[in-house]
């Protein structure tokens, strides 16, 4: 039931107090319904199944060309903002870096509270102090931070409840995914792959703080799957869980891909499969325990890290209906799994690959390592990455971006491990086929008029999961680091680098709408529904942009 509370509004600035009315009491049953809650945004891929699929509908191919702004949110503090809005009976949850919630009147823009979480002054992360996001149940928003801690805050107040350490920050472990809430427990998994953390999966009483369960993505002795590192290898092995996973309420199972082994680049100096590294586990969400677990890459030397969203549908599978698991992996490969049981059902590249031949009836790549100073495809940054994909029941279409045509040169190094320090294993190279041309990297900084498609260039590809195939491709001039939004009118939402906002007709890939707002748009937007108005809202550069209709 949800339940009128009062929140103070806490101007962060100018220390005014007010009131606002807010339907606080979000339950465990609002969550596994979200479906059925279009207007709100209860979680970090909208619903369990992280599908980024909304039901809402006023915004049409017909109308969205009214599509106008209605606020924007800057972000106080400099540096590309990644996090993911929740939206709760229209207030919005976001976190901006590194560590700081507010809660937002999703129709306004207005500010009501800021919390601030002052980071200790060793952490560290590989790539940017950045924040997904949040989780919340009751009137608690969860959040992880830099400094491998979770913090639970009043929604009504922010003031925090309760605060527990995750990890060792003097290792190098950090938190920069969205919390996950099942039941009655929060799950967040770790960062710091690239400083040789051992890396873990752990659960936290919504009310108290106090650890339920933990899942380590090494196998230490005597655990299924030890046997895959050689010697000490394993404790300082890396194998991260930095993106928000899935869930599925009628198995019990959670879902959480697993990042890269350490030292990155170097897989002869870790001998063996490197379990459970660059695959996706599947847990029981009440006790940690493992029930299956599919590998993409073993002994994995090109930095896959497979840390992409577990996207969850019932689908008719040669004649069946099927429960699947869809994924766009970074390794260049889509994969359909069964999600009961692991099983591989398909798997097939969608951009160039040639470290692997293919995969074995297993899903199992056959290896083709590239001699040295040959480019590896894709490159280190992948064939796709963390960004979240959509997938629409409506025309079964999965959504996602893709980098194409780009590769690395990998020069491998043996490296030694000391605690907090990085752990890389060597260096690599971004191929540049014409000399002088500006890499893509993880960003590019050069004038566009530089740029050349000679090293690789972005496409948002519309794949059909029975297939495997491309239905329709979006080609981009730069690679895009967004996400996607499918909604029940058939529109599919996302941007790119070059910081245009896109609406696209989900079916045939057509543009009918698009805005430049001015800096690169590297998460996914979100959708949500106040006072009987649909809204859509996406972060570009360091603000947060929300549209609706012309009235």
């Amino acid at each position: 039931m949800k339940t009128a509370r009062t929140l103070s509004l806490m101007g962060a600035l100018a220390g005014l107090l007010g009131s606002q009315h807010l339907a606080a009491q979000v339950s465990y049953e609002r969550i596994l319904g979200a479906a059925n809650e279009p207007g709100n945004w209860l979680t970090y891929n909208g619903g369990y199944s992280s599908q980024r699929y909304s039901t809402l509908d006023e915004i049409t191919p017909g109308n969205v060309d009214d599509l106008e702004l209605q606020w924007m949110l800057p972000n106080q503090v400099f540096g590309a903002w990644q996090s993911n809005p929740i939206v709760v009976d229209g207030i919005m949850y976001v976190t901006q870096r590194p560590n700081d919630v507010m809660a937002v009147d999703a129709a306004t823009g207005r500010v009501f509270w800021l919390y601030r979480h002052t980071n200790a002054e060793n952490a560290r992360v590989c790539c940017g102090a950045n924040n997904r996001g949040v989780a919340i149940q009751g009137d608690r928003v969860f959040m992880g931070t830099l400094d491998a801690h979770l913090i639970a805050l009043d929604a009504i107040t922010g003031k925090a409840v309760w605060k527990v350490e995750v990890g060792d920050v003097s290792l190098a472990y950090s938190i920069t995914m969205a919390p996950l809430v099942v039941k009655d427990k929060v799950i967040v998994g770790v960062g710091g792959g690239e400083y040789g953390i051992r890396g873990f999966i752990a659960a936290y009483d919504v009310e108290t703080g106090a650890e339920a369960w933990r899942f380590y993505t090494i196998p230490g002795p005597g655990e299924p799957g030890h046997d895959t590192w050689d010697g000490n290898d394993w404790e300082h092995g890396g194998a991260p869980a930095w993106i928000t996973g899935s869930y599925d309420p009628e198995l019990n199972l959670t879902y959480w891909g697993i990042g890269n082994p350490g030292p990155d680049w170097n897989a002869a100096q870790r001998p063996g499969d490197n379990l459970y590294s660059d695959a996706v586990v599947a847990l029981n969400a009440d006790t940690g325990e493992l029930v299956w677990h599919f590998q993409f890459t073993p002994n994995d030397g090109y930095d896959y890290d497979s840390v992409q969203v577990p996207v969850l549908a019932d689908i008719d599978w040669n004649g069946a209906r099927r429960r699947v698991m869809m994924w766009a992996n970074r390794n260049g490969y889509f994969y359909v799994l069964d999600r009961a049981t692991g099983q591989f059902l398909s798997g097939t590249p969608f951009v160039r690959v040639n470290w692997s031949s293919g995969l074995d009836a297993n899903g199992r790549p056959i290896p083709t390592p590239q001699p040295e100073g040959m480019p590896t495809y894709p490159g280190n940054q992948g064939g796709t990455n963390w960004y979240p994909p959509s997938f629409s029941p409506r025309t079964g279409l999965f959504y996602f971006s893709a980098w194409e045509d780009y590769a690395t040169i990998y020069r491998p190094e043996e490296s030694v491990y000391f605690p907090g320090r990085a752990f890389l294993g060597g260096g690599f190279d971004v191929l540049t086929p014409v000399p002088g041309a500006p890499t893509i990297g993880i960003g590019r900084t050069s004038p566009i008029n530089n740029w050349t498609d000679a090293v690789g260039h972005g496409a948002l590809i519309a794949l059909d999961p029975l297939t495997s195939t491309p239905r329709w491709k979006f080609e981009q001039f730069d690679v895009s680091d967004s996400g996607m939004l499918t909604t029940a009118s058939d529109l599919l939402f996302t941007g790119g680098r070059e910081g245009y906002f896109h609406a696209l007709d989900a079916r045939t890939g057509e543009e009918l709408w698009k805005a430049s707002l001015g800096g690169q748009i590297v998460m996914a937007p979100v959708t949500y529904e106040v006072n009987g108005r649909q809204y859509v809202a996406v972060i570009s550069g360091n603000s947060l942009v929300t549209f609706g209709l012309r009235e």
